[in-house]
């Protein structure tokens, strides 16, 4: 294993996030394409604000989301793992399982391979009863990860954080349970 990964799965190391994400990441987080279902891109200093919410959620968890990279390039590809969801709703709070990648590497079954690495963590190692994951009932490709990692539909619901006209507001809520 390289050291410099704290895990990794076949094609990914993950790692901590260093200063050199921002740029990669607040341009994927400005790319219209890879964040059509969120209710609008991030500035730079957005992302950044989003980087230190990850990084306090590391320091209260030991967890989280974790900044990627294809091994074979090293490049930095995006995020998979956990966050703590405590939004009002009738399964929260709960462990969320998520992952954003550059659009680039969409569709190459990076998202499954990772997200399927993570979730062994999360049973085996982190100690999760249960791992949810939503998305937008528009968000078919992040849909069918879930399914393509063993999640079950459980429902759809109306996003609280989300005004009812919003084109996103409508979600699918799936998990999976420790067996």
């Amino acid at each position: 294993m390289n050291s410099k990964y704290l895990f990794e799965s076949q094609r990914l190391g993950f790692r901590n996030w260093k200063e050199s994400d921002i740029i990669p990441f607040a341009k994927m987080n400005s790319d219209l394409e890879v964040m059509q279902y969120f209710p609008q891109p991030l500035s730079r200093e957005e992302t950044i604000r989003f980087i230190n919410r990850i990084q306090s959620h590391f320091e209260k968890w030991d967890f989280g989301l974790w900044a990627v990279e294809e091994k074979e390039s090293k490049k930095f590809i995006g995020f998979i793992g956990f966050n703590y969801a405590d939004f009002k709703s009738s399964f929260t709070p709960c462990m969320e399982i998520g992952w954003r990648l550059d659009r680039k590497y969409w569709n190459l079954g990076f998202a499954s391979e990772g997200a399927r690495l993570c979730i062994e963590k999360g049973f085996e190692e982190i100690n999760l009863k249960e791992i949810y994951s939503f998305t937008s009932v528009l968000n078919t490709k992040s849909e069918n990860v879930m399914i393509k990692i063993g999640m079950k539909k459980v429902m759809e619901f109306e996003h609280p954080k989300l005004e009812k006209e919003n084109r996103l507001c409508k979600h699918v809520l799936y998990k999976i349970a420790c067996e």
